[in-house]
């Protein structure tokens, strides 16, 4: 596999900026260790790492909302990566919403929920 060498942090991480490919909507921050990376670009979806469960996880192994992968880009530093992607089901992340970033700066949620999160993790 033809990827370059990126930097790492210190827990061999790199964040991961997830975009919609289709209306370049940013869906999620996640981050990577080189397996989940190499996984990701092998597999053509994608995969992180778990800093809470410390486990490489597939992106929708539990809800369905998996992320196919578009194109992986990094940049100019090679400590970040952006990783576009075609977002199946309705939504990233694990509230219910489209994109994590539903909350303007001065706590106002701007966005609907499009899933109901306990309907798919069991969860309140």
């Amino acid at each position: 596999m033809n990827i370059p060498e990126m930097k790492f942090d210190k827990a061999g991480l790199i964040p991961a900026i997830v975009q919609d490919s289709r209306d370049g909507e940013v869906l999620m921050l996640a981050y990577m260790n080189r397996e989940a990376l190499e996984k990701t670009v092998s597999s053509g979806f994608a995969h992180f790492w778990s800093r809470s469960r410390n486990k490489m996880w597939k992106k929708g192994e539990t809800s369905g909302h998996v992320q196919e992968v578009k194109a992986v880009f990094y940049d100019c530093d090679k400590d970040a990566v952006l990783v576009k992607v075609i977002q199946h089901g309705p939504g990233a992340c694990h509230t219910g919403h489209r994109s994590c970033f539903f909350t303007d700066i001065h706590g106002k949620e701007t966005a609907q929920k499009v899933f109901s999160e306990a309907d798919v993790y069991g969860k309140k």
